[in-house]
């Protein structure tokens, strides 16, 4: 069985906090492009270049690209033949996420949910583990700050609501969340599984490339109606108005109970931040 020493976690993950924070992805800056070529606005226009700047700026200079440094959300598939050995592999990603945010001047949002007292160190992380085959380790960081992950929504709707039912809920949740997220934003969408599963897999969708294919065509379908029908809302740009709402709906499901029909909305901004490495 091959072993991992938990000290190669803890520099994964500090490396990744800050590479995620510092650097988007090459998708995001392919999506601006195109939300430039299409946004109809002058000052959606200008907001989006705006964005561009922003972001080569601090790819440039190795700076956050927004203040908001979000807290650290990790997903992390571990092969079912590997073994972490040297410690815990929990403390490890906690000390990762304690190393980077304080070595990356990133800002640390963790605090207290009553008295609001910062944890100082942007610890507890939020740690998703997954069990996959193979013997490697894939650690992905997905920094998430507030104001986006704040537009979020689980409702467990009656089966009979549907599709169409589906749709009217996320067209209208983006409608609502206004320019609270930071538009363009990117829409994850989580149908079926059960409540806390579909939170989940519109956590996940989120990570998906944006410009990228849903293998199933099906909700390939979805996603482009649902699109199509949020950038038709003219919320615009950071909420200025405009063509221009969102990047991208992505799309996940499961199958549900048969007396449920659940869906979860998680919205990401624009800088949409993940980094991931295979150990």
């Amino acid at each position: 069985m091959r072993e991992i020493n938990v000290s190669e976690v803890v520099q994964t993950v500090s490396r990744l906090c800050v590479d995620a924070n510092y650097n988007l992805g090459a998708d995001m800056f392919r999506a601006l492009d195109q939300a430039l070529a299409v946004e109809e606005s002058p000052t959606g226009k200008d907001c989006i270049e705006q964005l561009k700047e922003n972001a080569a700026i601090a790819k440039r200079d190795q700076v956050p690209i927004c203040q908001d440094t979000g807290l650290a959300v990790i997903f992390v598939e571990i092969g079912q033949d590997l073994r972490v050995v040297g410690g815990n592999l929990n403390e490890a990603i906690n000390e990762g996420v304690r190393q980077g945010y304080l070595e990356g001047y990133l800002r640390k949002s963790a605090c207290h949910p009553f008295t609001r007292a910062n944890t100082g160190d942007n610890t507890p992380a939020i740690i998703h583990y997954s069990l996959v085959d193979g013997d490697a380790l894939k650690i992905t960081v997905a920094p998430k700050g507030g104001g986006s992950e704040n537009m979020s929504k689980v409702v467990m709707l009656k089966p009979a609501d549907g599709v169409a039912g589906i749709k009217e809920h996320v067209v209208e949740w983006v409608r609502q969340a206004g320019g609270n997220p930071c538009p363009p934003t990117i829409v994850g969408v989580g149908i079926g599984g059960n409540f806390e599963r579909s939170a989940m897999l519109a956590k996940e969708a989120l990570l998906r490339e944006v410009g990228s294919v849903n293998p199933d065509p099906e909700l390939q379908s979805l996603e482009d109606e649902l699109l199509e029908a949020v950038n038709n809302l003219g919320v615009g740009p950071q909420g200025l108005g405009g063509r221009v709402t969102s990047f991208a709906v992505h799309v996940k499901m499961l199958p549900c109970h048969i007396a449920s029909l659940p869906l979860a909305i998680n919205i990401q901004c624009h800088a949409a931040r993940h980094k991931e490495a295979v150990l």
